[in-house]
């Protein structure tokens, strides 16, 4: 399968290092030859805590394929700054979309489930369905 066809993913947390560290878990768990495109977008430009719409629209930039980018947030402020890109309209790419998941298992989801070349549907449902998983 090629890349190309590929959904892309952004990890989008208020720290770099939570960011960077939930990419390489899910993309680690994905089990498969091709792994979809994931990018972290964490932190501020100065390396603090907080998000940056610029640091979001570069990484869905990087991401995007064509295919649609599924973008997942930590907290609040991370999702107010991906609704205001997606209201903008110009700073994200076409097929961009926040998807409402649990941070870590949602990614997980989406990026395996993007692995196999699903579309941003099955991949944001994957993702969503997280919510349900138990631990006891």
């Amino acid at each position: 399968m090629a890349d190309d066809t590929l959904v892309g993913i952004v990890l989008v947390s208020h720290s770099g290092p939570v960011a960077e560290a939930v990419a390489a878990l899910a993309r680690g768990l994905s089990g498969g030859a091709v792994t979809a495109p994931v990018a972290a977008a964490g932190g501020t430009e100065d390396g603090g805590l907080g998000t940056s719409s610029d640091r979001i629209a570069a990484a869905a930039a990087e991401v995007d394929r064509g295919a649609g980018v599924a973008i997942l947030t930590d907290l609040g402020s991370a999702v107010l700054t991906v609704k205001a890109l997606i209201a903008e309209g110009d700073e994200l790419p076409d097929g961009a979309r926040l998807v409402d998941a649990p941070f870590v298992e949602g990614a997980v989801a989406a990026v395996v489930t993007a692995s196999t070349g699903a579309d941003i549907a099955a991949v944001e449902a994957a993702a969503a369905e997280a919510y349900s998983y138990r631990k006891v």
